[in-house]
């Protein structure tokens, strides 16, 4: 059993949830509730993630990650180090990947709360900030637990990305899912076996108690 590259896909899926919870909030509410035109496109370019390959989208990171890009360059300048190849490249990777789980349930968990109330709390005096923490993050809240856990999940168990972007470099990139394969590659079932269980174990015990927060939520909010 590979510990070392489960911690580091417990970091990864971590520092992933950790980033993108904000932004979730912050997107999935806007487009919740705003009228614009090009919203169809823009909710397109958050679902595109989920339909392209993850070679696909892995190549064109790489493209934007590398030290001859513009980001990449800044980014080596800055830091002195190199984007691609790394666990900071990794992390950018799989939240840009993980956009479409993060956002969309959350975005369905703001169109769930009722307008009246909105203008209930706009009509009590209620500044902007104070009415999305006291009425709406608690009514929206299973939508968002929805987006943390389908990113958590997905991000233990994505390969494509996590292979283009950082390689299986042991204790920086090589992920659980990375060293499966490795082990798969080298003819070894049995360790391949141990990981996939402990995998399997992993993600049962996270949607489990998804569904067990779902339904405290639900029952005190009754």
């Amino acid at each position: 059993m590979d510990w070392t590259a489960l911690w580091l896909s417990l970091r990864l899926a971590a520092w992933t949830v950790a980033i993108l919870l904000p932004v979730s909030v912050l997107a999935g509410r806007f487009l919740a509730y705003r009228r614009f035109r090009g919203k169809g496109l823009v909710e397109a370019l958050v679902m595109l993630p989920l339909v392209l390959p993850p070679t696909v989208f892995g190549f064109y990171l790489l493209l934007a990650f590398g030290r001859n890009s513009p980001f990449g360059g800044f980014w080596q300048e800055v830091f002195g180090q190199p984007l691609v190849f790394s666990f900071q490249g990794l992390v950018l990777a799989s939240v840009l990947f993980n956009l479409p789980f993060a956002i969309q349930p959350a975005q369905r968990g703001f169109e769930s709360v009722a307008v009246e109330l909105r203008e209930a709390a706009q009509c009590c005096g209620m500044s902007p900030l104070t009415a999305l923490w006291k009425v709406e993050l608690p009514l929206a809240w299973p939508g968002l637990l929805t987006a943390m856990v389908l990113t958590f999940a997905h991000t233990l168990g994505e390969f494509g990305i996590v292979l283009m972007v950082g390689g299986s470099i042991p204790g920086e990139t090589r992920t659980i899912a990375i060293a499966i394969y490795d082990r798969v590659q080298a003819f070894d079932d049995q360790g391949a076996a141990t990981m996939s269980a402990v995998l399997v174990a992993v993600s049962l015990i996270t949607i489990t108690l998804t569904y067990w927060l779902s339904a405290r939520v639900g029952r005190q909010a009754r």
